[in-house]
């Protein structure tokens, strides 16, 4: 079970919330975005007939059935970036620099966010997606996917604390790609990956990463970078981050 979300708070840690929230927002904000364009391209998302693919009555199919019952897009769009908020905050000032995250790590920060929105927060998806055309992987498979990415990549790029900026560029966008391609959870995965990522960043002493900037052409190019990496290719989703921490120095 996961610990109740005030367990993580460490007074004294990490950043003023003052420092943060307008970046905060930026990201989560970005989780809308992303989602209008995928939909927009396949519909909605595709699975089976279980409790993640059942929508609120009256939502004209268009906001999953939720635990505060929101029937619209723009209140569960609300819901949701303030719980993301709230949480991310709480995040900064639970790990610390040397901190090696795990599998249970993240459906933990998955449960922290979305807990009080969504009765599956938390837990892998037992359903299939894909978006834009792209599936990802099978749910029977998320289990030891996710396994396998602690012991392989979780294990070997955290705690991020590379001298080179080369390395640390390299772990972001290694662990970034391999935990989208998985896709373990039902919905949030993106803002969840990013979140990670900037809990990275502040281990490797780099400021607030800012997303702000995948707009337009460079949000394509962050599609791409994704699919880039079935071929374990990386560099584009390097060249991604390049781009969003010298955006975040500046």
């Amino acid at each position: 079970m996961a610990p109740a979300i005030h367990s993580w708070h460490s007074p004294g840690r990490g950043l003023e919330k003052s420092a943060v929230c307008a970046k905060l927002a930026h990201t989560a904000k970005d989780g809308t975005a992303y989602k209008k364009a995928v939909m927009k391209k396949s519909g909605r998302y595709k699975t089976s007939s279980m409790i993640e693919d059942q929508y609120e009555p009256g939502s004209r199919g268009r906001v999953l059935k939720n635990l505060p019952g929101i029937t619209t897009k723009k209140g569960i769009d609300t819901v949701e970036t303030r719980e993301y908020l709230r949480v991310t905050d709480q995040l900064l000032q639970h790990f610390d620099r040397k901190h090696c995250f795990t599998a249970e790590d993240i459906c933990l920060m998955h449960q922290a966010w979305l807990g009080s929105i969504y009765k599956w927060a938390g837990h892998y998806r037992q359903v299939f997606i894909s978006k834009g055309g792209f599936s990802f992987s099978a749910p029977a498979f998320i289990p030891q996917l996710m396994d396998a990415f602690e012991k392989e990549t979780l294990s070997r790029y955290t705690p991020c604390i590379f001298t080179a900026r080369e390395a640390v560029i390299a772990a972001l966008a290694t662990v970034h790609t391999e935990l989208l391609l998985i896709h373990p959870f039902r919905d949030g995965n993106g803002r969840l990956a990013r979140q990670l990522a900037v809990l990275m960043g502040f281990q490797a002493g780099l400021p607030f990463l800012d997303f702000s900037i995948l707009r337009g052409v460079k949000r394509r190019s962050y599609f791409a970078a994704v699919a880039a990496g079935l071929d374990r290719n990386y560099a584009p989703m390097m060249n991604i981050f390049s781009d969003v921490v010298y955006c975040s120095e500046r």
